[in-house]
Protein backbone atom coordinates (compact mmCIF):
# COMPACT_ATOMS: atom_id res chain seq x y z
CA UNK A 1 0.00 0.00 0.00
CA UNK A 2 1.39 3.42 -0.85
CA UNK A 3 2.11 5.92 1.88
CA UNK A 4 -0.69 8.26 0.75
CA UNK A 5 -3.32 5.51 0.68
CA UNK A 6 -2.14 4.13 4.01
CA UNK A 7 -2.08 7.60 5.54
CA UNK A 8 -5.70 8.22 4.59
CA UNK A 9 -6.65 5.21 6.72
CA UNK A 10 -5.01 6.70 9.86
CA UNK A 11 -7.50 8.96 11.55
CA UNK A 12 -6.20 12.45 12.26
CA UNK A 13 -2.86 11.95 10.54
CA UNK A 14 -1.08 15.12 9.44
CA UNK A 15 2.24 15.10 7.63
CA UNK A 16 3.25 18.57 8.83
CA UNK A 17 1.52 19.56 12.08
CA UNK A 18 2.86 22.76 13.69
CA UNK A 19 5.22 22.28 16.63
CA UNK A 20 3.69 23.55 19.85
CA UNK A 21 6.83 24.06 21.94
CA UNK A 22 10.61 24.49 21.71
CA UNK A 23 13.34 22.23 23.05
CA UNK A 24 17.01 23.01 23.84
CA UNK A 25 16.12 26.56 24.86
CA UNK A 26 14.44 27.45 21.57
CA UNK A 27 16.20 29.50 18.86
CA UNK A 28 18.76 30.95 21.30
CA UNK A 29 19.64 27.50 22.59
CA UNK A 30 19.89 26.22 19.03
CA UNK A 31 22.27 29.05 18.18
CA UNK A 32 24.33 28.28 21.26
CA UNK A 33 24.73 24.60 20.38
CA UNK A 34 25.40 25.43 16.72
CA UNK A 35 28.33 27.62 17.79
CA UNK A 36 29.47 25.53 20.75
CA UNK A 37 29.95 22.23 18.92
CA UNK A 38 32.49 23.60 16.38
CA UNK A 39 34.15 25.72 19.09
CA UNK A 40 34.74 22.83 21.48
CA UNK A 41 35.72 20.46 18.67
CA UNK A 42 38.48 22.88 17.70
CA UNK A 43 39.28 23.76 21.32
CA UNK A 44 39.95 20.13 22.14
CA UNK A 45 42.07 19.88 19.00
CA UNK A 46 44.29 22.81 19.95
CA UNK A 47 44.11 22.40 23.72
CA UNK A 48 46.60 19.56 23.84
CA UNK A 49 49.79 19.31 21.82
CA UNK A 50 53.00 17.30 22.35
CA UNK A 51 54.52 20.40 23.97
CA UNK A 52 51.65 21.74 26.06
CA UNK A 53 48.44 20.55 27.63
CA UNK A 54 46.20 22.13 30.28
CA UNK A 55 47.19 20.92 33.74
CA UNK A 56 45.78 21.19 37.23
CA UNK A 57 45.21 23.47 39.12
CA UNK A 58 42.73 25.89 37.58
CA UNK A 59 45.33 28.71 37.57
CA UNK A 60 47.40 26.68 35.10
CA UNK A 61 44.37 26.36 32.83
CA UNK A 62 43.90 30.15 32.86
CA UNK A 63 47.59 30.71 32.03
CA UNK A 64 47.38 28.20 29.21
CA UNK A 65 44.46 30.07 27.65
CA UNK A 66 46.41 33.33 27.83
CA UNK A 67 49.09 31.76 25.66
CA UNK A 68 46.43 30.46 23.30
CA UNK A 69 45.01 33.96 22.84
CA UNK A 70 48.47 35.19 21.85
CA UNK A 71 48.74 32.37 19.30
CA UNK A 72 45.42 33.45 17.77
CA UNK A 73 47.11 36.61 16.53
CA UNK A 74 49.43 34.73 14.16
CA UNK A 75 48.58 33.85 10.55
CA UNK A 76 50.28 30.46 10.95
CA UNK A 77 47.76 29.42 13.59
CA UNK A 78 44.79 30.18 11.34
CA UNK A 79 46.32 28.43 8.33
CA UNK A 80 45.96 25.08 10.06
CA UNK A 81 42.18 25.11 9.83
CA UNK A 82 41.66 24.20 6.19
CA UNK A 83 43.11 21.94 3.53
CA UNK A 84 41.50 20.92 0.26
CA UNK A 85 43.47 17.68 0.40
CA UNK A 86 42.14 16.81 3.88
CA UNK A 87 38.65 17.73 2.72
CA UNK A 88 38.99 15.34 -0.22
CA UNK A 89 40.21 12.62 2.17
CA UNK A 90 37.21 13.11 4.46
CA UNK A 91 34.71 13.19 1.59
CA UNK A 92 36.40 10.08 0.20
CA UNK A 93 35.85 8.36 3.53
CA UNK A 94 32.18 9.30 3.52
CA UNK A 95 31.83 8.05 -0.06
CA UNK A 96 33.44 4.76 0.95
CA UNK A 97 30.82 4.20 3.67
CA UNK A 98 28.01 4.98 1.22
CA UNK A 99 29.44 2.46 -1.27
CA UNK A 100 29.66 -0.15 1.49
CA UNK A 101 26.00 0.48 2.34
CA UNK A 102 25.05 0.05 -1.34
CA UNK A 103 27.25 -2.93 -2.24
CA UNK A 104 27.70 -5.06 0.87
CA UNK A 105 24.97 -7.58 1.68
CA UNK A 106 22.65 -6.85 4.56
CA UNK A 107 19.30 -7.86 5.98
CA UNK A 108 16.40 -5.50 5.26
CA UNK A 109 14.51 -4.75 8.47
CA UNK A 110 11.30 -2.80 8.95
CA UNK A 111 11.23 0.06 11.42
CA UNK A 112 8.48 0.88 13.89
CA UNK A 113 5.02 1.99 12.77
CA UNK A 114 5.03 5.70 11.92
CA UNK A 115 2.28 8.26 12.41
CA UNK A 116 0.82 7.50 8.98
CA UNK A 117 0.54 3.79 9.78
CA UNK A 118 3.43 2.96 7.49
CA UNK A 119 6.80 1.31 8.10
CA UNK A 120 10.12 2.12 6.45
CA UNK A 121 12.66 -0.51 5.40
CA UNK A 122 16.30 -0.23 6.48
CA UNK A 123 19.32 -2.12 5.16
CA UNK A 124 21.36 -3.49 8.06
CA UNK A 125 25.03 -3.82 7.08
CA UNK A 126 26.83 -1.40 9.42
CA UNK A 127 28.76 -4.29 11.02
CA UNK A 128 29.88 -5.49 7.59
CA UNK A 129 30.95 -1.92 6.79
CA UNK A 130 32.99 -1.81 10.00
CA UNK A 131 34.74 -5.09 9.19
CA UNK A 132 35.41 -4.05 5.58
CA UNK A 133 36.83 -0.71 6.75
CA UNK A 134 39.14 -2.37 9.28
CA UNK A 135 40.28 -4.83 6.62
CA UNK A 136 41.22 -1.91 4.35
CA UNK A 137 43.05 -0.19 7.22
CA UNK A 138 44.97 -3.37 8.07
CA UNK A 139 45.86 -4.05 4.43
CA UNK A 140 46.89 -0.45 3.83
CA UNK A 141 49.09 -0.44 6.93
CA UNK A 142 50.74 -3.71 5.89
CA UNK A 143 51.48 -2.38 2.39
CA UNK A 144 52.13 1.32 3.02
CA UNK A 145 53.24 1.40 6.64
CA UNK A 146 51.94 3.84 9.25
CA UNK A 147 51.88 6.87 6.92
CA UNK A 148 48.13 6.84 6.08
CA UNK A 149 47.22 6.46 9.77
CA UNK A 150 49.61 9.22 10.84
CA UNK A 151 47.94 11.50 8.27
CA UNK A 152 44.90 11.67 10.56
CA UNK A 153 46.77 13.14 13.53
CA UNK A 154 48.88 15.41 11.31
CA UNK A 155 45.77 16.96 9.67
CA UNK A 156 43.48 16.82 12.69
CA UNK A 157 41.90 20.28 12.66
CA UNK A 158 41.57 20.20 8.88
CA UNK A 159 39.61 16.95 9.02
CA UNK A 160 37.37 18.50 11.67
CA UNK A 161 36.71 21.40 9.28
CA UNK A 162 35.80 18.99 6.49
CA UNK A 163 33.35 17.14 8.74
CA UNK A 164 31.73 20.44 9.72
CA UNK A 165 31.27 21.36 6.06
CA UNK A 166 29.61 17.99 5.43
CA UNK A 167 27.39 18.44 8.50
CA UNK A 168 26.29 21.92 7.43
CA UNK A 169 25.67 20.84 3.83
CA UNK A 170 23.54 17.86 4.87
CA UNK A 171 21.49 19.96 7.28
CA UNK A 172 20.76 22.46 4.49
CA UNK A 173 19.95 19.71 1.98
CA UNK A 174 17.43 17.87 4.17
CA UNK A 175 15.86 21.16 5.28
CA UNK A 176 15.22 22.13 1.66
CA UNK A 177 14.05 18.60 0.85
CA UNK A 178 11.52 18.75 3.70
CA UNK A 179 9.40 21.22 1.73
CA UNK A 180 8.46 18.58 -0.83
CA UNK A 181 4.69 17.93 -0.69
CA UNK A 182 3.49 15.24 1.74
CA UNK A 183 6.88 14.96 3.49
CA UNK A 184 6.43 13.70 7.04
CA UNK A 185 7.91 16.21 9.46
CA UNK A 186 9.12 15.63 13.00
CA UNK A 187 6.58 16.75 15.57
CA UNK A 188 9.19 19.00 17.14
CA UNK A 189 10.71 20.35 13.91
CA UNK A 190 7.95 22.47 12.41
CA UNK A 191 8.03 25.56 14.67
CA UNK A 192 7.62 29.15 13.53
CA UNK A 193 11.39 29.82 13.55
CA UNK A 194 13.19 28.53 10.41
CA UNK A 195 16.64 28.52 12.02
CA UNK A 196 15.39 26.43 14.92
CA UNK A 197 13.79 23.97 12.49
CA UNK A 198 17.06 23.74 10.52
CA UNK A 199 18.92 22.97 13.75
CA UNK A 200 16.49 20.58 15.45
CA UNK A 201 15.54 18.78 12.23
CA UNK A 202 12.42 19.46 10.18
CA UNK A 203 12.16 16.15 8.25
CA UNK A 204 11.61 12.97 10.25
CA UNK A 205 13.04 10.45 7.78
CA UNK A 206 14.98 12.24 5.00
CA UNK A 207 15.83 9.81 2.21
CA UNK A 208 17.29 9.60 -1.26
CA UNK A 209 15.47 6.61 -2.67
CA UNK A 210 15.94 3.81 -0.13
CA UNK A 211 19.01 5.52 1.35
CA UNK A 212 17.99 6.72 4.81
CA UNK A 213 20.25 9.66 5.65
CA UNK A 214 19.53 9.75 9.38
CA UNK A 215 20.07 6.11 10.28
CA UNK A 216 23.09 5.92 7.96
CA UNK A 217 24.83 8.83 9.68
CA UNK A 218 24.00 7.46 13.11
CA UNK A 219 25.74 4.12 12.51
CA UNK A 220 28.43 4.45 9.87
CA UNK A 221 30.69 7.40 8.94
CA UNK A 222 31.22 8.88 12.41
CA UNK A 223 31.01 5.79 14.60
CA UNK A 224 33.39 3.71 12.47
CA UNK A 225 35.74 6.67 12.02
CA UNK A 226 36.00 6.87 15.81
CA UNK A 227 37.54 3.37 15.85
CA UNK A 228 39.91 4.23 13.01
CA UNK A 229 40.99 7.41 14.81
CA UNK A 230 41.81 5.34 17.90
CA UNK A 231 43.93 3.05 15.72
CA UNK A 232 45.61 6.15 14.29
CA UNK A 233 46.46 7.26 17.84
CA UNK A 234 47.98 3.84 18.54
CA UNK A 235 50.07 4.29 15.40
CA UNK A 236 51.11 7.77 16.46
CA UNK A 237 52.31 6.58 19.86
CA UNK A 238 54.19 3.67 18.32
CA UNK A 239 55.86 5.97 15.78
CA UNK A 240 56.87 8.35 18.57
CA UNK A 241 58.13 6.07 21.37
CA UNK A 242 58.48 2.71 19.64
CA UNK A 243 55.83 0.96 21.74
CA UNK A 244 52.17 1.17 22.75
CA UNK A 245 51.25 1.75 26.40
CA UNK A 246 48.74 -0.30 28.35
CA UNK A 247 46.69 2.84 29.05
CA UNK A 248 46.12 3.64 25.37
CA UNK A 249 45.45 -0.01 24.53
CA UNK A 250 42.81 -0.09 27.28
CA UNK A 251 41.04 3.04 26.02
CA UNK A 252 41.09 1.84 22.40
CA UNK A 253 39.73 -1.55 23.49
CA UNK A 254 36.86 0.04 25.45
CA UNK A 255 35.93 2.30 22.53
CA UNK A 256 36.19 -0.58 20.08
CA UNK A 257 34.00 -2.78 22.27
CA UNK A 258 31.34 -0.08 22.37
CA UNK A 259 31.34 0.45 18.59
CA UNK A 260 31.45 -3.27 17.73
CA UNK A 261 28.51 -3.87 20.07
CA UNK A 262 26.53 -1.01 18.53
CA UNK A 263 27.19 -2.08 14.95
CA UNK A 264 26.49 -5.74 15.60
CA UNK A 265 23.16 -4.82 17.18
CA UNK A 266 22.31 -2.23 14.52
CA UNK A 267 18.56 -3.08 14.36
CA UNK A 268 18.19 -1.89 17.97
CA UNK A 269 18.58 1.70 16.77
CA UNK A 270 15.24 1.57 14.95
CA UNK A 271 13.29 1.86 18.22
CA UNK A 272 15.35 4.74 19.64
CA UNK A 273 14.05 8.30 19.94
CA UNK A 274 16.63 9.50 17.40
CA UNK A 275 14.95 7.43 14.70
CA UNK A 276 11.30 7.34 15.77
CA UNK A 277 10.82 10.89 17.06
CA UNK A 278 13.64 13.35 16.38
CA UNK A 279 14.00 15.12 13.07
CA UNK A 280 17.28 15.20 11.18
CA UNK A 281 18.92 18.60 11.14
CA UNK A 282 22.21 20.20 12.07
CA UNK A 283 22.01 18.90 15.65
CA UNK A 284 22.14 15.27 14.54
CA UNK A 285 24.35 15.76 11.48
CA UNK A 286 27.11 17.57 13.40
CA UNK A 287 26.70 15.19 16.32
CA UNK A 288 27.12 12.12 14.12
CA UNK A 289 29.83 13.40 11.78
CA UNK A 290 31.94 15.74 13.95
CA UNK A 291 31.20 15.44 17.65
CA UNK A 292 31.29 11.65 18.00
CA UNK A 293 34.48 10.81 16.07
CA UNK A 294 36.53 13.90 16.88
CA UNK A 295 35.70 14.47 20.58
CA UNK A 296 34.89 11.02 21.95
CA UNK A 297 38.49 10.04 21.16
CA UNK A 298 39.91 12.86 23.33
CA UNK A 299 41.40 10.51 25.94
CA UNK A 300 43.02 8.35 23.26
CA UNK A 301 44.46 11.43 21.55
CA UNK A 302 45.78 12.73 24.88
CA UNK A 303 47.49 9.42 25.65
CA UNK A 304 49.08 9.30 22.19
CA UNK A 305 50.80 12.59 23.08
CA UNK A 306 51.45 12.06 26.80
CA UNK A 307 52.65 8.62 27.85
CA UNK A 308 51.08 7.03 30.93
CA UNK A 309 52.00 3.49 31.99
CA UNK A 310 49.49 1.89 34.35
CA UNK A 311 50.76 -1.49 35.47
CA UNK A 312 48.71 -4.55 36.41
CA UNK A 313 47.03 -3.17 39.54
CA UNK A 314 45.62 0.01 37.97
CA UNK A 315 44.60 -1.89 34.84
CA UNK A 316 42.69 -4.31 37.09
CA UNK A 317 40.91 -1.47 38.92
CA UNK A 318 39.88 0.22 35.67
CA UNK A 319 38.66 -3.08 34.22
CA UNK A 320 36.57 -3.57 37.36
CA UNK A 321 34.95 -0.14 36.88
CA UNK A 322 34.22 -0.99 33.24
CA UNK A 323 32.71 -4.40 33.97
CA UNK A 324 30.60 -3.17 36.91
CA UNK A 325 29.23 -0.40 34.69
CA UNK A 326 28.58 -2.89 31.90
CA UNK A 327 26.88 -5.29 34.37
CA UNK A 328 24.51 -2.54 35.54
CA UNK A 329 23.89 -1.33 31.96
CA UNK A 330 23.20 -4.73 30.45
CA UNK A 331 21.41 -6.10 33.52
CA UNK A 332 18.97 -3.20 33.74
CA UNK A 333 18.30 -3.16 30.01
CA UNK A 334 17.81 -6.93 30.10
CA UNK A 335 15.17 -6.61 32.84
CA UNK A 336 13.37 -3.91 30.89
CA UNK A 337 13.42 -5.80 27.59
CA UNK A 338 12.18 -9.05 29.19
CA UNK A 339 9.38 -7.21 30.97
CA UNK A 340 8.31 -5.40 27.79
CA UNK A 341 8.14 -8.72 25.95
CA UNK A 342 5.73 -10.10 28.54
CA UNK A 343 8.26 -12.10 30.56
CA UNK A 344 9.07 -11.66 34.25
CA UNK A 345 11.49 -14.44 35.25
CA UNK A 346 12.63 -12.54 38.38
CA UNK A 347 9.04 -11.93 39.51
CA UNK A 348 9.70 -8.19 39.66
CA UNK A 349 7.15 -5.83 41.22
CA UNK A 350 5.45 -3.22 39.10
CA UNK A 351 2.92 -0.38 39.14
CA UNK A 352 -0.18 -0.87 36.99
CA UNK A 353 -1.04 2.44 35.29
CA UNK A 354 -4.44 3.73 34.22
CA UNK A 355 -3.39 3.65 30.56
CA UNK A 356 -2.86 -0.13 30.79
CA UNK A 357 0.94 -0.29 30.85
CA UNK A 358 3.15 -1.33 33.75
CA UNK A 359 6.13 0.42 35.36
CA UNK A 360 8.83 -1.68 37.06
CA UNK A 361 9.36 -0.85 40.74
CA UNK A 362 11.87 -3.50 41.82
CA UNK A 363 15.14 -5.02 40.61
CA UNK A 364 17.45 -2.48 38.97
CA UNK A 365 14.43 -0.32 38.17
CA UNK A 366 13.44 -0.15 41.82
CA UNK A 367 16.79 1.45 42.69
CA UNK A 368 16.66 4.19 40.07
CA UNK A 369 14.38 5.43 37.31
CA UNK A 370 17.33 5.24 34.88
CA UNK A 371 19.77 2.55 36.13
CA UNK A 372 21.02 2.01 32.58
CA UNK A 373 22.23 5.62 32.57
CA UNK A 374 24.19 4.93 35.77
CA UNK A 375 25.92 1.95 34.16
CA UNK A 376 26.67 3.96 31.05
CA UNK A 377 28.21 6.77 33.09
CA UNK A 378 30.36 4.36 35.11
CA UNK A 379 31.77 3.00 31.86
CA UNK A 380 32.61 6.54 30.76
CA UNK A 381 34.85 6.82 33.83
CA UNK A 382 36.68 3.65 32.80
CA UNK A 383 37.31 5.25 29.40
CA UNK A 384 38.99 8.28 31.00
CA UNK A 385 40.78 6.92 34.10
CA UNK A 386 43.68 5.40 32.06
CA UNK A 387 44.89 8.98 31.40
CA UNK A 388 45.67 9.60 35.06
CA UNK A 389 45.08 12.97 36.71
CA UNK A 390 47.83 15.22 35.36
CA UNK A 391 45.35 17.13 33.17
CA UNK A 392 41.59 17.75 33.29
CA UNK A 393 41.34 17.44 29.49
CA UNK A 394 40.88 13.63 29.25
CA UNK A 395 37.85 13.90 31.55
CA UNK A 396 35.96 16.02 29.06
CA UNK A 397 33.90 12.97 28.06
CA UNK A 398 32.83 12.14 31.64
CA UNK A 399 31.61 15.72 32.14
CA UNK A 400 29.90 15.95 28.75
CA UNK A 401 28.25 12.56 29.17
CA UNK A 402 26.93 13.47 32.62
CA UNK A 403 25.30 16.60 31.16
CA UNK A 404 23.89 14.55 28.26
CA UNK A 405 22.43 11.87 30.54
CA UNK A 406 20.85 14.41 32.90
CA UNK A 407 19.30 16.18 29.90
CA UNK A 408 17.95 12.84 28.63
CA UNK A 409 16.58 12.03 32.08
CA UNK A 410 14.77 15.37 32.32
CA UNK A 411 13.38 14.91 28.81
CA UNK A 412 12.26 11.35 29.60
CA UNK A 413 10.61 12.37 32.86
CA UNK A 414 8.70 15.20 31.17
CA UNK A 415 7.46 12.80 28.49
CA UNK A 416 6.42 10.22 31.09
CA UNK A 417 4.64 12.84 33.19
CA UNK A 418 2.48 13.68 30.17
CA UNK A 419 2.01 10.04 29.28
CA UNK A 420 1.10 8.62 32.71
CA UNK A 421 -0.31 11.65 34.60
CA UNK A 422 -0.95 10.98 38.30
CA UNK A 423 0.49 7.48 38.00
CA UNK A 424 3.88 9.04 37.29
CA UNK A 425 3.68 10.99 40.57
CA UNK A 426 2.96 7.73 42.38
CA UNK A 427 5.84 6.01 40.59
CA UNK A 428 8.28 8.78 41.57
CA UNK A 429 7.38 8.28 45.23
CA UNK A 430 8.12 4.55 44.93
CA UNK A 431 11.35 5.11 42.94
CA UNK A 432 12.66 8.56 43.96
CA UNK A 433 16.19 8.30 42.53
CA UNK A 434 16.53 9.70 39.01
CA UNK A 435 19.88 8.09 38.10
CA UNK A 436 22.16 7.57 41.12
CA UNK A 437 20.44 6.00 44.17
CA UNK A 438 20.39 8.29 47.25
CA UNK A 439 22.32 11.02 45.37
CA UNK A 440 20.37 12.11 42.28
Amino acid sequence: MSRNKQASAVEGYKAAPPSLHYEFGGPLGALGVTLAVPFFSYWLAFACTPDACPRWPLASLVDWHAQGLRDLQTAQWWSGFWSWEATAVYFGWYTWTVLCWALLPGQVVEGTVMRDGNKLAYKMNAFATLLASLLVVASGTYILGLGPLLYISEHWSQLISASLVMSFAQACFVYAQSYKPNTMLALGGNASNPFYNWFIGRPLNPRIGSFDIKSFNEMRPGLILWVIIDIAMLARQYATIGRVTDSLLLVAAFHGWYVFDAEYNEPAILSTMDITTDGFGFMLSVGDLTWVPFTYCTTARYLSLHVNDLGYVRVGVILAVQFIGYWIFRGSNGEKNEFRSGKNPKNLKYLQTARGTKLLTSGWWGMSRHPNYLGDWMMSWAWCLPAGFASPLPYFYVIFFAVLLVHRQIRDDEACAKKYGKDWDTYKKIVPARIIPYIY
